[in-house]
């Protein structure tokens, strides 16, 4: 048995603690945000946010970002493949360029006698 002064099942902060030793809580304006899969995401905001309720708030299910109209939710972020050096290059230079660019710079190594 353990000591006698010991109170069971209690512990500081614990019971019933009501709005009188808590005050008042702040007024709550409840937002939804729609998500492209058409998941909810409900968020609670004080009353005097107004204007400051942010526009898009992610998906908390799918993490798409989600928006404040139901039916016309916005658009999922394009995600770009990872691209290699040659393929940014590619991007910027036609394959005539290339040849191009190729041919000078072989040009210049034989003029210096560093290529046969």
């Amino acid at each position: 048995m353990s000591g006698g002064n010991a109170i069971r099942g209690s512990r500081i902060g614990s019971g019933p603690m009501g709005e009188a030793e808590r005050g008042e809580a702040a007024p709550r304006l409840v937002t939804s945000y729609w998500c492209a899969r058409g998941h909810e995401t409900r968020r609670a905001f004080a009353e005097e946010a107004g204007q400051e309720i942010p526009l898009e708030w992610d998906c908390q299910r799918c993490g798409l970002p989600g928006g404040l109209d139901r039916d016309n939710p916005p658009e999922p972020p394009r995600t770009e493949p990872y691209k290699t050096h040659l393929a940014y290059v590619k991007e910027r230079r036609s394959d005539a360029d290339g040849k191009a660019l190729l041919d000078e710079a072989l040009t210049s190594l034989r003029e210096r006698g560093l290529i046969t």
